[in-house]
């Protein structure tokens, strides 16, 4: 709605009188003392920018332009930086309330301003408010369809509001048309009141009223997902004929809610672990609450209106134990050395996913597709049922939080090392129809991952049984690892090996399968552990599952660790060559060889800041090299404390290595001088997201980051290769818009929840993803770190398809070069990245042969492309574009 704006509909004059002439406007009087006002407040606005004291500037600039609405054009720019930096210091002071206020009187000032409509967003997404966040980011685009900011935004945020699973489910048709069976023979068997809860885009409760159900009521938590819901059942003409609550099914009662209870729920609030979305609480609250009581047996004439029940109506749960190095190197330490360092001293660390914890931090599993994984999976046992549980039992489900825990022995059938449990479960509708999320079924479900968090590896071989507990703490279930019996003996896999037994610790990139050094450690394992229980809690740090996969990364640390090596060696000649600096002279000691006791205060050192998000190793490699003086950006505690234990036991003096933000007064601002008289020899940024972006505001980043250099001086990585190929792939359509012309069971769906379309698939294993190649890969892009004037926002590039098909999308990918010679690549089996891919907006149809004109474009970190079909007409080379797809 525009502010200021007032339409008065007034009733046709009547009176006979004659009109009068329209009075000339007044012209209104200047105000001396408002405009010494404006203009002196304007003067003190600039004169606290200038000091930056952003606060007082803010204050000042709204005085202004409240009194003087004509300046808004004149001080738009520096309203916006004001406003942008006075919100910053309240964000790192807390005062959240306060940096919200200044945002909606800004948005008073200028309603339809994209910038600062996106930037409140921003704040609003930092802080978990998403919805919020969203609805800005989309408002910003729609008031500048082409902001890159806002693109970029909306895309990110869209992937937290409506999930890629949504649009899987919405075209598992199998999966539909099951589920619309089961509702339609319950409502036609006498089940006329229907609750659907966790409605998402509102179809059950539509296939519940379409199949006659005299009431239907939905309620959805998402703000995003209800008014999407909102929305379609509007557009199918269901209107006030399902009542859709925006609010969560633990909270809604009768009569305040809904008029009084139903006799059906039907409900998907489950995720690969069948319980983690919260079904048991819903289910327990809808029978004491919600629905009708069940069917008895004693009394089983009452007719279905007078009884309730649940679809679905019940599962059960599968599991097996797997061998995968993908899961293992993703979840403990796979390596002994890493970049020349030993890691034994980095005591046991292993990822934020365990069931044997009771550190509430945890989470009791992970989700993957198995038939995705890179290497793929090893069975090592046949599939147990883990579960059985019954949605229609209110005492079943109430009791399973308090059941005992249960022991399972599984028959070891295979040879390998225990990675972890995969389960799936198989759900039953009714009587008659189920479905499994099993990892052979062609299904929109992952399994959930329960991986093993033991201090060594594990080999199994057939005639082993693995013991496991279920259970269902937290109404989470729970799978857990615990012994393996062998040759009438239990052993724990919770206790730790000797320290005083060689340990064998093979790393990711060897052989999956058991070797004999594993069958020796073993035996030394079981030579020390007995059937006794460890003393203690085992004392362990957690890494965030990408964090793991780069420390078991040896080729990435291996690289860097001779491109560090190389840049010392340069700058430690150039030194020699320019003359004696602060006692400069003494050798830089090679890697292999690392420093033992103090620095020697002497030569003047080579400052090194890592700058990597999260936990790194990079700075102490650089600090082992000596005379280095290295920063990390390590925050946690934790993270700190394992990196000076790693130094001591590799020998690198404390005053080597630092931690730049417990220095830094401004976290903002971590890119500065080491000290007022130095300047960095090397800065390490981080430059790709584990999902396969860039990350937000690298080139910003190597601006600033160039100017704090030495000279010599480098910033790692140099340069950032884009590559890229033509694909046909089914799979990245299908999860990324509601596919065909059909409606979804005769539901118009696919207009409303395609608006959330992301062209930008992340998180992708290119090397398993279910797609043809149509051309070998080729450079897209180029990013210079070390030379601005390199760089580009646009390019076109020609690919010839080498078979013909239809293209659907682009995967990208990196090669970061760290210098001239040293890179290493985001696409290979050590990776600790996943990959990319433009999904483009309609299929390209190619021919073999055919030249492929990719439109590239990158604008901040927000890679878009475009495809077309290019034609040689004759021999004078022009060019015809004669089909085209754009992202």
């Amino acid at each position: 709605m525009t502010r200021n704006c007032h339409v008065v509909n007034r009733m046709p004059n009547t009176s006979t009188r004659p009109k009068r002439g329209r009075r000339n406007r007044r012209v209104p009087r200047e105000d001396p003392a408002r405009n010494e006002l404006v203009s002196r407040s304007l003067e003190s606005a600039q004169q606290c920018l200038f000091n930056q004291d952003y606060g007082t500037a803010f204050v000042h600039y709204l005085l202004v332009l409240n009194l003087a609405p004509v300046l808004k054009d004149f001080a738009s720019e520096s309203f916006r930086f004001t406003l942008f930096k006075w919100a910053d210091e309240l964000d790192s002071l807390g005062r959240i309330q306060d940096l919200f206020d200044c945002y909606e009187q800004a948005l008073e000032l200028f309603p339809t301003d994209e910038v600062i409509i996106n930037s409140m967003g921003e704040h609003l997404f930092r802080m978990g408010f998403r919805d919020e966040a969203a609805g800005h980011f989309h408002k910003a685009l729609k008031l500048k369809p082409d902001y890159p900011e806002a693109k970029e935004n909306f895309y990110r945020v869209a992937n937290w509001l409506v999930e890629r699973w949504h649009f899987l489910m919405l075209n598992d048709r199998r999966r539909n048309h099951k589920y619309q069976q089961a509702i339609q023979k319950a409502v036609e068997g006498g089940c006329n009141t229907v609750l659907d809860i966790g409605t998402g885009t509102g179809i059950l409760g539509m296939c519940a009223k379409k199949a006659g159900a005299a009431e239907v009521y939905a309620c959805e938590l998402s703000k995003t997902m209800y008014e999407l819901a909102c929305e379609v059942v509007t557009a199918n003409g269901m209107n006030g004929r399902i009542k859709i609550l925006h609010m969560k099914s633990l909270e809604m009662e009768v009569p305040k809610d809904i008029p009084k209870r139903v006799s059906l729920v039907v409900t998907e609030t489950v995720d690969a672990g069948l319980f983690g979305e919260g079904i048991i609480e819903s289910l327990i609250h809808a029978w004491n609450h919600l629905l009708l009581p069940p069917q008895s047996t004693q009394d089983p004439s009452r007719p279905p209106s007078q009884t309730g029940r649940v679809i679905p109506a019940g599962a059960t749960v599968f599991g097996m134990a797997v061998q995968c190095l993908e899961i293992r190197r993703h979840h403990r330490l796979c390596v002994s050395e890493v970049g020349g360092l030993a890691t034994a001293a980095a005591g046991e660390l292993h990822s934020p996913v365990s069931c044997s914890s009771e550190d509430d931090s945890t989470e009791p599993y992970t989700t993957e597709r198995l038939s995705r994984l890179p290497g793929g999976y090893t069975p090592l046992t046949e599939p147990f049922n883990a579960l059985d549980i019954d949605f229609n039992n209110v005492q079943e489900l109430e009791g399973l939080c308090s059941r005992e825990v249960s022991r399972v022995r599984l028959p070891v059938t295979g040879e390998g090392l225990l990675d972890a449990l995969a389960v799936w479960f198989q759900l039953h509708l009714d009587q008659e129809s189920s479905l499994s999320t099993g990892p052979k079924e062609d299904t929109c479900w992952e399994q959930a991952i329960y991986p093993v968090q033991t201090p060594h590896n594990f080999p199994l071989r057939p005639g082993d049984e693995l013991i496991v507990e279920i259970s269902c703490r937290d109404a989470y279930l729970r799978l857990c690892s615990v012994a393996v019996a062998r040759d009438g003996r239990e052993f724990c896999l919770d206790d730790c090996l000797d320290p005083d037994k060689p340990r064998n610790n093979p790393g990711p990139s060897g052989n999956p399968n058991p070797s004999l050094n594993a069958e020796a450690e073993l035996c030394s394992a079981l030579a020390c552990l007995g059937t006794e229980q460890s003393s203690g809690p085992r004392d362990y740090t957690m890494l965030e599952c990408a964090e793991m996969a780069l420390l078991n990364n040896q080729p990435y640390h291996d690289s860097f660790r001779r491109a560090l090596a190389k840049l010392i060696t340069n700058l430690k000649d150039a030194r020699s060559v320019q003359g004696p600096i602060q006692g400069q002279g003494l050798e830089v000691m090679p890697l292999t060889d690392p420093p033992s006791g103090p620095m020697d205060p002497g030569p003047d050192p080579f400052y090194v800041l890592d700058v990597s998000e999260g936990f790194s190793v990079l700075s102490l490699m650089a600090a082992s090299q000596g005379q280095v003086k290295a920063y990390s950006s390590v925050e946690k505690t934790q993270h700190q404390a394992v990196l000076r234990r790693l130094a001591r036991a590799n020998g690198v003096p404390e005053e080597a290595l630092e931690f730049w933000l417990n220095q830094v007064e401004d976290e903002q601002a971590v890119l500065q001088r080491p000290s007022r008289e130095k300047l960095w020899s090397a800065i390490i940024l981080d430059c790709v997201e584990t999902c396969g972006l860039v990350r937000q505001k690298l080139m910003e980043k190597a601006t600033l980051a160039r100017c704090l250099l030495e000279d010599g001086g480098q910033i790692f990585p140099e340069r950032i290769v884009v590559y890229g190929m033509l694909v046909e792939s089914d799979t990245l359509l299908l999860e990324s818009a509601v596919q065909g012309q059909e409606p979804t069971l005769g539901f118009n769906i696919a207009p409303f929840i395609n608006q959330f379309t992301v062209p930008v698939h992340v998180f992708l294993d290119l090397s398993t993803l279910q797609c043809r190649h149509l051309s070998d890969s080729v450079e897209l892009f180029i990013l210079d770190l070390m030379n601005t004037n390199a760089n580009y926002t646009n390019r076109d590039v020609k690919v010839q398809a080498s078979a013909s098909g239809r293209v659907t999308a682009v995967p990208f990918w990196y090669q970061i070069h760290l210098n001239e010679e040293i890179s290493v690549s985001t696409f290979n089996q050590d990776s600790h990245w996943k990959q990319a891919a433009v999904v483009l907006h309609q299929p390209l149809a190619v021919r073999e042969g055919d030249w492929v004109r990719l439109a590239v474009t990158l604008q901040k970190s927000s890679i878009s492309i475009s495809a077309s079909i290019e034609e040689e007409a004759g021999e004078t080379g022009t060019v015809d574009s004669v089909r085209e797809s754009a992202q």
